[in-house]
Order: C-alpha cells, then structure tokens, then sequence
C-alpha cells in the first residue's frame, strides 16, 4: 500500500469482512480481537480482487517491509535523503543485517536495493518533473542527489532520456483545462 486511496480500500475490504481495522499503514494492518483461517483467506480473496495480495510469510513480509521502507525513505522522508547512509537506516529499522536484507531482496526481487532505490528516487524526480514547480537543481537536491548532472546521467541511463526531454513530452501531452 503506497497511497492513501490504498489504505482506504484495505480498510474497505477489511470492514466488508466484519473486522474493525485498529491500524492501517504502508504494508501493515492491524484489526481488532483474532482472525481465523477462513476469514484469512476470504481477505486474501477480496484483496487479491482489488490488486493487493496478502504476505503471510516471513519472508515476504520482510520484503514488503524494505519496499515500504525504501518508499518512506525516497517520497515521504525527504530530510533523510543524502543525509543518512540507507543500509545503516534499513539495518536498524528492520533488525536485520543490511548483507542478509540485500540477498533476500535480490533473490526474490531479481533486482538489488540500490537498483530498486534508484528506480524510487527516478520516479519522484519524474513525479517533480511533471508538477513543474522545482528548477533541476531543487529537484537534484530534494531527491538526494550529489548535483543535477548526477541525477540526469542516472535519469537518462534509467528512462533512456533526459530529464529536460521527459519534462517536454509530459507538457506536449497536457491540454488546457478549458481544452479538456
């Protein structure tokens, strides 16, 4: 779960089978009194329906936690980027050895911490992009990048384009709210 429209459809299907959802966050629910397997797996069922499935493995759920982690860590924690080493912080967080985090996560991700990292921080630079609010420079600098040359050699070699170049097609593709 990445949004709040996420948790509100969590907390939706949740209610629909009778439980009373104490908390919910980015990967994590918390309901009220016990679940039995049946319902268990009826809240798989109508999870699965509406494109969430349910981590019930160890394993699993400590691979959700690193993406919710690295999520929190890139979108929702700006003040953290390029100020705190990421293995340091997802080591202490998760209790893990960040050695054992990044085996787990590339044995079952197919793809490293650093590249998913990468691919989180090229999103948000992409989402600043499109609100055009920020020079590069602000956007290098919000999303933890050394300079804006570091960030566009790393944007082009991920999106296969530069960011100015990204940021002209995303303005050819928009109208006019009065042309809509």
């Amino acid at each position: 779960m990445v949004c709040n429209r996420c948790i509100w459809a969590v907390q939706r299907e949740l209610k629909k089978q009778g439980l009373k959802p104490l908390k919910v966050i980015l990967g994590t629910a918390i309901v009220e009194g016990q679940v039995d397997d049946e319902t268990v797996r009826k809240i798989d069922l109508s999870l699965h329906h509406i494109g969430f499935e349910l981590i019930d493995d160890k394993k699993s759920r400590l691979i959700e936690n690193i993406r919710t982690e690295v999520i929190n860590y890139i979108h929702y924690d700006p003040e953290l980027l390029g100020k705190r080493n990421f293995s340091d912080y997802l080591s202490k967080k998760l209790g893990y050895d960040y050695s054992y985090l990044s085996s787990l996560f590339s044995s079952v991700e197919g793809i490293t911490i650093e590249k998913y990292i990468i691919l989180q921080r090229i999103e948000k630079v992409k989402e600043l992009l499109v609100y055009d609010e920020l020079t590069l420079s602000e956007i290098s600098y919000r999303t933890g990048y050394s300079s804006v040359q570091h960030l566009s050699n790393q944007f082009k070699k991920t999106i296969g384009m530069s960011p100015s170049m990204f940021k002209r097609l995303q303005e050819n593709n928009r109208k006019p709210l009065d042309k809509v």
